[in-house]
């Protein structure tokens, strides 16, 4: 059911969505990151509009606009809320777009979902396929880095979402300076969610194995990372995802950080519409 820019999930959760551009044009889908919004999606969403298609985002259910629900913080759950928007809305041949844990959510939501609705999808600095340390996957991050987060979110998440920003942009490397509307932004998205979903929702990003979602997704994807990300490191993210998937492109951006999407949309933007368009 959609109301007010608002799709109703089985369990009642109210997602809010934002759907521009014409109804007949192609739908470009996006999926965001910990701990934002759709609104993270904003400078995409003007430049696809732009071109022509139709541009659709929404706020993962505890973060955002969408109900801060007790339960469900986890990527199955992630994936049946975005299927709910997708079949709400009826979008077809429509390209999927993740970035970091919205990746991930685009992976599973693709892999479960996606059959005969799906034309591609576009991982982003993305979680997938595990970004914890397991014995499958020696390049991950040990359990003690996720447990600092989730210290953080629970005791100062206020100035957590001040702090972590500065990474997550590159902002701490020599010769790039800080911009301040870009780091209250973040800090914005991040304080209108809840902290009991950012709380769990590290558990969902950083332990769920989605091996078996990247091999089972059987439509071209993309696999865009930057080398200098701070947060969801390539090594252990894109250059083990593009092994699973069947059909994939990879592409690799030298000094690029974890947030590239916001400072180099000037570049990334155009790669996506040649991949769109291929």
């Amino acid at each position: 059911m959609t109301s007010n820019s608002y799709v109703t999930t089985q369990d009642g959760t109210e997602i809010y969505y934002k759907d521009w551009g014409p109804k007949t044009a192609q739908p470009i889908v996006f999926h965001h990151g910990w701990p934002l919004s759709s609104d993270d999606w904003d400078t995409q969403m003007l430049y696809f509009l732009g071109k022509g298609y139709r541009v659709v985002a929404f706020d993962r259910r505890g973060h955002g606009r969408s109900t801060q629900v007790s339960d469900g913080h986890d990527m199955d759950t992630y994936a049946a809320d975005a299927n709910a928007v997708v079949e709400a809305l009826d979008l077809k041949n429509a390209v999927h777009i993740g970035h970091s844990t919205g990746g991930g959510q685009v992976a599973r939501y693709v892999a479960r979902y996606g059959n005969g609705r799906v034309a591609k999808a576009v991982l982003v600095s993305a979680v997938t396929p595990i970004m914890l340390k397991t014995d499958a996957f020696p390049l991950g991050l040990p359990i003690s880095v996720f447990d600092g987060l989730r210290e953080q979110t629970a005791t100062n998440r206020t100035q957590f979402f001040k702090d972590l920003p500065i990474p997550f942009y590159g902002f701490n490397r020599e010769g790039i300076k800080p911009i301040d509307g870009v780091i209250d932004n973040w800090w914005r998205q991040g304080m209108m969610g809840s902290a009991k979903a950012h709380y769990e929702g590290i558990k969902a990003f950083s332990e769920t194995d989605q091996s078996e979602d990247l091999k089972a997704i059987d439509v071209p994807v993309l696999i865009m990372h930057g080398d200098d990300d701070q947060i969801v490191p390539y090594k252990a993210a894109a250059l083990e995802a593009i092994k699973l998937v069947k059909n994939g492109t990879l592409k690799i951006y030298e000094g690029y950080p974890h947030g590239m999407l916001t400072t180099h949309a000037d570049v990334i933007n155009p790669d996506l519409l040649a991949f769109i368009q291929a």
